[in-house]
């Protein structure tokens, strides 16, 4: 081997219940990945915790419960949208729709200009239950930034902004 291509060095990282060692820049990603996933699976974790406490009482899954922030930010989805922005098949969205309707958080019905189209709606009882849920986030999201100088808190809301801009162009 020439140069220092045979030289490497070996950085200690402690990523909470494992320690590993980057031999590499790109070792050195893949260790500080892995420590963020356990992270982030573990913030998951927690927020869904604090979730379920309130979604639990009306019987409203995790999924059901995005469908409804996304259907309270828009007026009228179809069913075809609404498998789209799920990830489910029109099928499962349908269920998905049924069970809510179900529960009187939204409504459906067929578009003026084509019969086939079903469109839903959230109602005013959907409106709320996505409004308390987002209010105990907040509520628990400044507890969490109470943690954080406002240098830190600044740069939460910078990442995390750019991490949201990258998941919505994929």
């Amino acid at each position: 081997m020439t140069g220092n291509a045979g030289i490497f060095s070996l950085v200690a990282l402690n990523t909470g219940s494992v320690t590993t060692f980057a031999r590499t820049p790109s070792d050195q990603i893949r260790a500080d990945a892995e420590g963020l996933s356990h992270i982030v699976l573990e913030m998951q974790r927690c927020f869904m915790l604090h979730l379920c406490k309130e979604l639990a009482p009306g019987n409203v899954s995790f999924p059901q419960f995005f469908l409804l922030t996304y259907l309270d930010r828009k007026e009228v989805l179809t069913m075809s949208a609404i498998a789209q922005k799920m990830g489910h098949t029109t099928a499962a969205a349908s269920g998905l729709v049924a069970r809510l309707e179900n529960l009187a958080y939204v409504v459906r019905s067929v578009a003026r200009d084509d019969r086939r189209k079903v469109m839903v709606c959230i109602t005013p009882k959907g409106s709320a239950l996505v409004r308390r849920i987002r209010e105990e986030m907040v509520g628990n999201l400044m507890k969490i930034l109470n943690h954080l100088t406002p240098d830190e808190q600044k740069a939460w809301l910078q990442i995390y902004s750019k991490i949201y801009d990258f998941c919505q162009s994929k």
